[in-house]
């Protein structure tokens, strides 16, 4: 990558930043599973696809991050081209494979003896168990995500300069929003392949239900977040001026 100055260089650290903090934060919260109509005080819609039934918006907690994630690989792609949207996605999967091995590490650590049952009063009957359960993601659920994640970062950002190269600088929606939706829905279905069609044994049909459930909600919510990509270019533009911020954008594309 070329020599920046320190606006240009904080323009690529903070986002980059933020972008790797959303990856590993999504990583670990993602443990969680919620009811999106419950959340936002509804019943729950009773969905069939693919004949599986009673299917509603039963999502990850780490699908709430995962939309930034890929609006921030937009503006990276926009500015610093296909090598800045690589490195930090390689630098995001070494660190988060790297705290996985960190965490696991932790749970093989003998624990104290008053340790797990020091939260006994709080619900917690043993610590060192749900320690395990919460942090203990199995290795095809590592593995399934990780490849995930690389997969929908290369062909977001491959998408993105075939929209560009054909649009030129017009329709920022159409490159943002529409490379995120094909590397989301490629996401979707491969972390929930490799962990648990692979790793698991669920029922294809079972696979593609889910999968189908979580990617109407991604999508849903890149379409929703479509002004937040215009909003940035204007914030950025005005940041480092007109003329340097066109500069970057033409580097980025060739």
């Amino acid at each position: 990558m070329p020599t920046y100055d320190s606006r240009t260089f904080r323009l690529f650290l903070f986002p980059g930043s933020f972008f790797i903090a959303n990856a590993l934060i999504a990583e670990f919260i993602g443990v969680k599973i919620f009811s999106l109509e419950k959340t936002l005080g509804f019943l729950p819609v009773n969905w069939n696809l693919f004949g599986e039934d009673k299917l509603s918006l039963t999502l990850t907690a780490g699908v709430l991050l995962w939309p930034l994630v890929f609006i921030l690989t937009d503006i990276v792609n926009e500015y610093f081209g296909m090598k800045g949207v690589r490195m930090i996605s390689w630098i995001a999967a070494g660190l988060i494979a790297y705290a996985f091995l960190m965490i696991t590490l932790a749970i093989w650590l003998v624990p104290a003896d008053f340790w797990p049952g020091a939260y006994t009063s709080k619900g917690v009957p043993d610590m060192q168990a749900a320690y395990s359960v919460v942090f203990g993601q199995g290795a095809w659920i590592i593995v399934g995500s990780l490849v995930a994640f690389l997969i929908g970062q290369l062909v977001d950002v491959i998408v993105f300069h075939k929209i560009k190269k054909i649009t030129g600088e017009g329709k920022v929606w159409l490159r943002a929003t529409g490379s995120t939706l094909i590397s989301q829905l490629l996401d979707s279905y491969v972390v929930l392949f490799i962990a648990f069609y692979i790793g698991a044994g669920w029922d294809l049909t079972l696979v593609l239900a889910i999968g189908t459930v979580n990617y109407a909600y991604k999508a849903t919510a890149a379409i929703a977040l479509t002004p937040l990509i215009y909003f940035s270019h204007w914030l950025i533009d005005r940041y480092l001026g007109k003329e340097r911020a066109s500069q970057l954008k033409m580097e980025a594309h060739q």
